[in-house]
C-alpha cells in the first residue's frame, strides 16, 4: 500500500510542464504506480484543458479568421475518427522498473551501471537536463545513507525494499519530499535491498567530513 504521495503543487506543476526533467521523471514513475495520484493528476489535466479552451475562445484582436469550409472539414474528420477512448491505467511491467524509468535506463535493473559511493551504497546518475539531477540508489539492507540536509528539494521514490528515517517509513511506491528545512539519515530495512529513484535540484548538505570531501566527485 502506498502511504506517501505527491503533493498537489508537484502534480499541478507536472501537468503544466513546469517541473525540471529529473523531477518529471520521478513524478511520471510514481504516477504509473499510484492510482490516487494518477486520478488527481488527471483532474488537474482536465482543469488545464478547460482553461486553454476558455483562453482560445477569447480571440486576440489580430487573430486570423478560419474559413467556414476549413472548419467544416476539420469537424468532419473529428466525427469520422469516432469517440475518444479513455486511456486505461498503466499496467505494471513484469520487471522492477515501471515503463517511464525503463525508457531512461534503457532496460530494467540488470541494465543499470552502478557506481560505489561508500558503505555498500551504489548510485547511477541518469541523463537529464542540468537544472536538476536524477539518480538510482542501491542501499543494501541495514545500510544507511550519511546524515544530510538539503539546499533545495529532493524527491525519493522507493522501487524495492524500504527505508526509515527521522520522519517515517517509506516502502515501495512511497515518495519522500525533503526540503531545505529537513535533515535525515535514511536507513534501509532488513529484507530486500532498497532501490530508489531520487531527484534533487541542488547539492545535498552532508554533516560529516568524508561525504563532503567526496561530494564533487560523486555529483551528489
Amino acid at each position: 500500500m502506498i502511504r506517501h504521495h505527491l503533493s498537489d503543487a508537484l502534480l499541478m506543476a507536472y501537468s503544466a510542464g513546469q517541473l525540471p526533467e529529473a523531477f518529471s521523471l520521478v513524478v511520471a514513475t510514481h504516477v504509473s504506480l499510484c492510482d490516487e495520484c494518477r486520478a488527481r493528476m488527471e483532474s488537474f489535466d482536465a482543469v488545464g484543458g478547460a482553461l486553454l479552451e476558455q483562453d482560445a475562445g477569447q480571440a486576440a484582436p489580430d487573430a486570423i479568421a478560419v474559413d467556414d469550409a476549413s472548419l467544416a472539414a476539420t469537424m468532419a474528420r473529428i466525427r469520422a475518427a469516432g469517440p475518444v477512448r479513455r486511456q486505461a491505467p498503466p499496467r505494471r511491467r513484469q520487471g522492477l522498473f515501471p515503463t517511464p524509468l525503463v525508457e531512461y535506463v534503457g532496460g530494467d535493473v540488470d541494465a543499470v551501471r552502478w557506481r560505489a559511493v561508500g558503505g555498500g551504497v551504489r548510485q547511477a546518475i541518469l541523463p537529464t537536463a542540468r537544472d536538476a539531477s536524477a539518480r538510482l540508489l542501491f542501499i543494501p539492507a541495514g545500510a544507511a545513507v550519511p546524515d544530510h540536509g538539503h539546499r533545495g528539494t529532493e524527491l525519493t521514490l522507493v522501487l524495492q525494499g524500504a527505508f526509515r528515517d527521522e520522519f517515517d517509513r517509506f516502502g515501495p511506491g512511497d515518495v519522500e519530499i525533503a526540503t531545505e528545512a529537513d535533515e535525515h539519515m535514511p536507513v534501509a530495512e532488513e529484507g530486500p535491498d532498497c532501490i530508489c529513484l531520487a531527484a534533487t535540484d541542488a547539492p545535498l548538505r552532508f554533516s560529516s567530513f568524508l561525504p563532503r570531501l567526496l561530494q564533487p566527485f560523486l555529483r551528489i
